[in-house]
Order: C-alpha cells, then sequence, then structure tokens
C-alpha cells in the first residue's frame, strides 16, 4: 500500500484531472504520480518501434493484450511526442502497487531501447507544485504588522532596460494590481479562485505570491505569470511541453523563466515529454530556466531542474534548493544533491497572496506545518499523518475540525517554490546593476562573485541571500512533531 501520508494530495490532483486515471508509483513508492494505461514515445520511426515491440510481446505483459495497444492521441505535436495506450482506462489505482501494464510495457521494451542505445518509452508523469504529494507546507495569513520579506528593494523601474521575467505557473488573483509592487505584472487570471463554498482554492494564489518575491528583489522586471499548471498546480507531461511553448510563442523568449514544478521519474534521464522543448531552450542564448528542486528531502534527480548537471544543459538551467529561516542550513524539506546548484531562502518568506481588495477565506483542508520546516509547533502529515487538527502556532496538534482563515493581502509561505523565484530575481537584480543584457552570463558572473555559502545535510554548499531579505526565528522541534 502507498504510504499515507501521499494519499490525500494524491485524490487533490485526482479531483483537479477528474478525466484522467492516475496511479502513485512507480511499482513500490509514491515517488510520483502518472497516467494509468499509458506510455509517452518521440512521435514517428519511435512511436511505430514502440508500438510493434509491445504487440508483439503482448503474451508476455501481464495486463497487456495486443489490441490494447493503441495510439491515445495525436500523432504529432509541438513537443513531439504521442501517448500509446498500453491498458484499458479505468478509475486511478489508490495503492502503492502501480500499473501492471505500464510497468510491463516499460520491461518489454528494455531490449530496444539497449539497441538503439536511447530511451524509447517512458510513463506519462504528473508535473506539479505539489511535488511528492507533499507541499512545502500551508499559507499563513500575514499579521496586520508584517511587511514583505524580502523587502521591495530600491531599484528604479526603466521600461527600457526592464528585464523579462516568465512565471510558469497557476495564474493571478485578480485583485492582484491592488499589491504595488505588481504595478508591472501581467499574465492570466486563476482558472477557479474559490471553490462551490467560496473558499479559496489551494495553490490558486501561488503565481501572486512567486510575482511578488520577484518584484520585491527585483523591481526593474517585467513579469508575466501564465497559468500553464492550472487548478492544483498540476498537469501532464505529455501537455506540459505544448504548453511551455504556447507561453514562450505568446510573448516571446524572457531573459528567465521562474518553474516552481517538476517530476521525480525514477531515472537519471530527463522527462520524454519536455525533450524539445529543452533543446528548443538551450539554443535561445538570451534565456535561463530557473527550476525548483523540489521539495521531496531527497537527492534523486527532480526534473526539469536536474536538467543543470546534465552536459550542455549547464548554462541553461540553475537548479535551486531552499533555506530553512535562518539561511544557514538546507530547509528539511529541500531536495538536495550535487545536481542542486544553488540554494537561496525559501523558508516562511512573505509576499503578496490574494491583493487587497477584499479579504478571501480559506479552509486547511490538512496540515502540513512542521516545528523543524517553520519554527511552528505543529505536525507535518507529510510525516505524521495520524495528526491532522487545527491551524496553531501555540498549541499541540490535535484532531480536530479544520480551520477557516481570512487572506488580505500579505501571506508568509514555504518551499522550494518560493527559493526559486528569489534566485531569478537576483539574477535579474544583478543584470540590472551590472548592464547585463544576457541571463546566462549574468547567472556565471553571480555565482562567480558569490561567496556566500550554507550547510545542507552536512555539506557546505553556495548559498544567495537576497540584500533585503531578513532571517527569521528557526524553533526547536517539539517532541510530537
Amino acid at each position: 500500500m502507498a504510504p499515507q501520508r501521499f494519499q490525500e494530495q494524491f485524490d487533490q490532483v485526482r479531483r483537479a484531472m477528474p478525466d484522467v486515471p492516475l496511479v502513485m508509483g512507480p511499482d513500490d513508492s509514491a515517488e510520483f504520480f502518472y497516467e494509468q494505461g499509458v506510455v509517452l514515445a518521440r512521435d514517428g520511426e519511435d512511436a511505430r518501434i514502440v508500438e510493434d515491440t509491445l504487440r508483439a510481446r503482448s503474451a508476455d505483459i501481464p495486463g497487456l493484450t495486443a489490441d490494447a495497444v493503441r495510439r491515445a492521441g495525436p500523432e504529432t505535436n509541438r513537443s513531439g511526442i504521442t501517448r500509446i495506450q498500453v491498458g484499458d482506462p479505468a478509475p486511478g489505482i489508490r495503492s502503492g502497487s502501480g500499473d501492471r501494464a505500464v510497468a510491463g510495457a516499460l520491461r518489454a521494451m528494455r531490449e530496444a531501447e539497449g539497441r538503439a542505445e536511447r530511451r524509447l518509452v517512458s510513463r506519462n508523469h504528473v508535473v506539479t507544485i505539489a511535488v511528492n504529494a507533499c507541499p512545502g507546507d500551508e499559507p499563513v495569513p500575514g499579521r496586520p504588522t508584517v511587511t514583505a520579506n524580502p523587502a521591495p528593494a530600491e531599484i528604479a523601474y526603466v521600461p527600457e532596460t526592464a528585464v523579462g521575467v516568465l512565471v510558469i505557473d497557476t495564474g493571478l488573483m485578480r485583485d492582484y494590481r491592488s499589491y504595488p509592487l505588481l504595478a508591472h505584472t501581467q499574465g492570466d487570471g486563476a482558472l477557479a479562485e474559490t471553490d462551490e463554498q467560496g473558499f479559496l482554492k489551494q495553490y490558486v494564489g501561488h503565481g501572486t505570491f512567486i510575482a511578488g518575491l520577484v518584484a520585491a528583489v527585483a523591481p526593474n522586471t517585467d513579469i508575466t505569470v501564465r497559468g500553464t499548471l492550472g487548478d492544483v498546480g498540476a498537469i501532464l507531461e505529455s501537455e506540459f511541453g505544448d504548453k511551455l511553448f504556447e507561453a514562450v510563442d505568446q510573448d516571446g523568449w524572457p531573459d528567465l523563466i521562474s518553474l516552481s514544478a517538476g517530476t521525480s521519474n525514477g531515472s537519471t534521464d530527463g522527462l520524454l515529454g519536455l525533450e524539445r522543448f529543452m533543446e528548443e531552450l538551450r539554443d535561445q542564448p538570451r534565456t535561463l530556466l530557473v527550476a525548483a528542486a523540489g521539495n521531496n528531502a531527497s537527492a534523486t534527480p527532480f526534473w526539469p531542474a536536474a536538467y543543470a548537471d546534465v552536459p550542455g544543459y549547464e548554462d541553461v538551467v540553475l537548479s535551486v534548493g531552499a533555506l530553512r529561516g535562518d539561511g544557514e542550513f538546507g530547509a528539511c524539506f529541500s531536495n538536495h544533491g550535487p545536481w542542486v546548484k544553488i540554494y537561496a531562502p525559501g523558508e516562511r518568506l512573505t509576499s503578496s497572496l490574494t491583493g487587497f481588495d477584499a479579504p478571501v477565506p480559506y479552509v486547511y483542508q490538512h496540515s502540513t506545518f512542521d516545528a523543524c520546516r517553520h519554527g511552528f509547533v505543529y505536525a507535518c502529515t507529510c510525516q505524521h499523518p495520524q495528526h491532522i487538527g487545527v491551524l496553531s502556532e501555540e498549541q499541540q496538534p490535535t484532531p480536530a475540525k479544520p480551520e477557516q482563515v481570512m487572506f488580505e493581502g500579505l501571506a508568509q509561505w514555504s518551499g522550494t517554490s518560493f527559493a526559486t523565484p528569489v534566485t531569478a530575481a537576483m539574477i535579474a537584480a544583478h543584470m540590472t546593476a551590472h548592464k547585463e543584457n544576457d541571463p546566462r552570463a549574468a547567472r556565471r558572473q553571480l555565482l562567480s562573485a558569490n561567496r556566500d555559502h550554507a550547510e545542507v545535510r552536512g555539506a557546505m554548499v553556495p548559498a544567495l541571500r537576497p540584500p533585503t531579505w531578513s532571517p527569521v526565528p528557526v524553533a526547536t522541534p517539539s517532541a510530537t512533531a
């Protein structure tokens, strides 16, 4: 059975993607989500090899018949991949046993992949903000005395020199312009801000929060937030490449792309569905992808951030891990390892969530606070699923009805999601300060000149801390956390 700690977020993603049967996998863990009964292949010759091989070997694959192998979508698209059905769709499997047809199809292709000396087939993963079904945490409404952290830098906005930043996320709240820092921000509105009861939906303010962080650290930016990740910040790998192309086609390739989502895939290869986009990105010398390393507390490569360690992409992608509130150590949720190239503050940052026109209610459907993360005396369902109770910074966790809170303007939030735009903004600020037009050159210059370090799981790693960022106290974990 899959770990209980992943089930709730899995259910939320399934509700957000009701027409897609999803599975937690791979076969014996909940490392990622993927589409049931479907594999991905490059369109053209690779897809034909996959179909022919699977039909020929169907008798040896549990749960697979020759008649079940067929195209499950367009044979060609901008991202260069196609979906191949290998099993009949059915309601998503709730256990961690995976999908026998998909697992069998992947095994059946190993010999052909060995001959081709390249990967021919993969699962259709879900790319999501809530990686490994465990978000960094949920937002906390800012108190009346709370101000933005990082605070707004004293940098003038000059339209002629403003750095273009594209945020791939969940879109913007309808009243985002009521936050003064977002005066030079545009983009897509959130698909649906509230549910049928009028409560703020999970992750709906995520893109607005990120835009506020970029604008605070680097005011001389033109920020565009796209709602690519839709509801609950999740999208199928098979669709993600096309959506990324749509985003850059709409306004042209930007200086910087900030992406706070991804997935592991049990492989040291990247995502098949992003292969063509990554190749085109590599050929755009004036665009840098800054990508979140993920919240899995794992050293397993997380894509697309892990492209930062792939030959040919070292200058194209910058992978970002999160520092905890004091800035001295890595946040306990942050992914780590040599493929993570820089760490930045990502715990208990303060930015705009909803704008300032009217308060919006939010119900904590589950609680993900943990003292080791945030200084809150609160248990994390990712680690302690038995503790699901009301939000409290003062009390021990107790089973109770989830608490309703109100958001109006600023909020505190934690995750590698937010270390990522902070890093992108520091590169943008460097471009402005040094009149540098090449974001990849600015990245090299900034990291080369940087002398700051932090400790992450016993290793000293490079760390970027914005000049206007202030550390927050880190409390000792409680006995129950």
